[in-house]
């Protein structure tokens, strides 16, 4: 049999990213953690930790942290059916609330996608939320190691052993204030003077200024790129003219009325279809995620189209 006990130590370290923090979280001690930890490792006869800052869990530290996730879902569901139970764990070490782990792109968070995690927290008292966020491109690899049970992706081919549903499509805008425009493209728009003005990336895995300068283009273009990893300073950087972006539209929706950004090509918006993907045998906890993300990609008719 396992030792729930260790496994729960094992994943509040992970969740926690240190045994001080963990201990806390446990209302236990850190030697306590410790050595609960080491025990479990002496079991499984190996390391399940990368000691650091943070702690990091090894594959198979993974693997046992996904394990005793999923077995706190199940018996969240166990003790709605029978709450005779109560809402105690198996040590009260933190069993009461289970944490479900979602990777959701920034510009989603940003907009749209908030409407869904307040509305499931409201209904789910005892379950919390732990988003990650990265490029829509890249939240499925979140899924495919394990690192989630659920993502906004804008991929569309399932996962192994998930389902796939799509939520709408976010339109961007290649935008910027009237001041930059008239400083670099007074004379057009187009490979020399794209590589002349300076554009907005949110980080190394944002491909969108790129996608779009090869539609313009026909090519690729080599940009002067001012790095920023803000979903809300990217528009706020767009409008100060510090450079071009490719701008959700909804989120630049009111500056583009006002004058206060314009669209370098009217009419070259690019669309990104997001889906959702979640485990395909998923407890009833994440069926209800999926309910409220449903609902609020359905509602949030600004930003998905």
């Amino acid at each position: 049999m396992l030792d729930y006990a260790a496994l729960n130590a094992l994943a509040a370290v992970v969740r926690e990213g240190s045994f001080e923090r963990a201990a806390r979280a446990l209302h236990v001690t850190p030697s306590a953690v410790s050595q609960r930890v080491k025990l479990l490792e002496e079991r499984t006869g190996g390391a399940l930790l990368v000691r650091g800052q943070p702690c990091i869990a090894t594959e198979a530290g993974q693997q046992l942290c996904r394990h005793i996730e999923r077995v706190g879902m199940l018996e969240h569901e166990l003790r709605e059916a029978l709450p005779a139970l109560g809402m105690g764990g198996r040590s009260g070490e933190g069993a009461e609330r289970v944490t479900v782990r979602v990777a959701v792109n920034a510009d989603s968070l940003a907009s749209w996608f908030m409407a869904a995690a307040a509305a499931f927290a409201r209904q789910e008292e005892s379950a919390l939320l732990d988003l990650t966020v990265d490029d829509q491109d890249h939240t499925a690899e979140r899924l495919r190691s394990g690192a989630v049970l659920a993502a906004v992706t804008a991929l569309a081919q399932p996962v192994a052993g998930c389902n796939s549903e799509a939520l709408g499509a976010m339109h961007y805008v290649a935008a910027a204030s009237p001041e930059f425009v008239e400083r670099y493209f007074a004379k057009g728009v187009g490979a020399r003077t794209l590589a002349h003005a300076p554009s907005l990336v949110f980080d190394r895995k944002d491909r969108l200024q790129a996608r779009w300068v090869r539609r313009i283009c026909h090519r690729s273009i080599e940009t002067p790129r001012h790095w920023l990893p803000s979903a809300q300073g990217f528009v706020e950087a767009a409008r100060a003219g510090m450079g071009w972006g490719m701008l959700p539209a909804s989120m630049a929706a009111d500056a583009m009325r006002t004058g206060a950004l314009v669209e370098l090509v009217p009419g070259s918006a690019l669309q990104v279809p997001l889906y959702w993907q979640q485990a395909r045998a998923a407890p009833q906890l994440l069926e209800r995620l999926k309910a409220a993300v449903r609902a609020a990609a359905a509602s949030g008719a600004h930003a998905l189209r």
